[in-house]
């Protein structure tokens, strides 16, 4: 062999060697990639399961797992805040391998384009709203604040606490509960438990919306607190 082919052959020989090593990474990197395409796919199905009837398109965008990490062997998605917003940025914790011991979390995007529901109309302080006051939009909810309002069996019979311009979305500090009892009104107290029931008159001591809890005195001056629950019926439960 003359001298001048050995560096050509030595180069031959290391391009040998560089592919036979791409090619060991790029099998023992297979199933990790398709493991993490499971696991993305998993996440995908169970944020569509949990947000496909919250409006008319939903989009979702995982971002990919860490490669460092080992793979997700049956993966289980979970919302590790069960009562967290199913819109915009959301967390997904996800159970892996034997006996589910191993969890990671992952990040999402979540859009959906929806209606939601808009003042139709100016509206004062104070206005009892009803619902031709209201008026449909449609749009992406992920834009709208975290208060936001979007139906309107939640607006109608509130009463605006600031005045609301026309198009503007309800936002949850702008409406309150009607007072439903006055100060100084006379009222029914309901006493219930198990196997009794009894009523009694006395006067309401404060404004009470519905659900609130307001003390009344009786003629007795006992006094009790009590939890509205009607146009002048309170109760206290036992």
């Amino acid at each position: 062999m003359s001298y001048q082919l050995r560096p050509a052959l030595r180069r031959i020989a290391t391009l040998k060697q560089l592919l036979r090593l791409s090619l060991i990474s790029l099998a023992f990197s297979l199933p990790a990639q398709a493991s993490d395409q499971v696991l993305m796919d998993t996440v995908q199905q169970f944020l569509y399961q949990e947000t496909q009837a919250l409006g008319q398109e939903v989009m979702i965008d995982i971002s990919p797992p860490s490669p460092h990490l080992p793979a997700c062997v049956a993966p289980e998605p979970f919302f590790p805040n069960a009562r967290q917003s199913l819109l915009g940025r959301v967390s997904v914790g996800v159970r892996c391998g034997e006996a589910s011991r191993q969890v990671r979390y992952m990040q999402a995007q979540i859009d959906i384009i929806g209606n939601y529901v808009v003042a139709g109309q100016d509206i004062d302080r104070g206005t009892l709203i009803t619902r031709e006051m209201l008026s449909q939009r449609e749009g992406n909810l992920g834009d709208l604040t975290a208060q936001a309002i979007t139906q309107q069996d939640d607006i109608i019979g509130m009463v605006a606490q600031r005045n609301i311009r026309g198009g503007n979305t309800f936002q949850a500090h702008d409406l309150k509960a009607p007072q439903v009892v006055k100060r100084g009104q006379r009222v029914t107290v309901i006493a219930q438990g198990t196997g009794f029931r009894v009523s009694r008159e006395g006067e309401a001591l404060a404004d009470g919306a519905q659900g609130e809890r307001i003390r009344v005195r009786f003629d007795t001056r006992e006094l009790v607190t009590a939890r509205v629950v009607g146009q002048g019926t309170l109760v206290i439960d036992f």
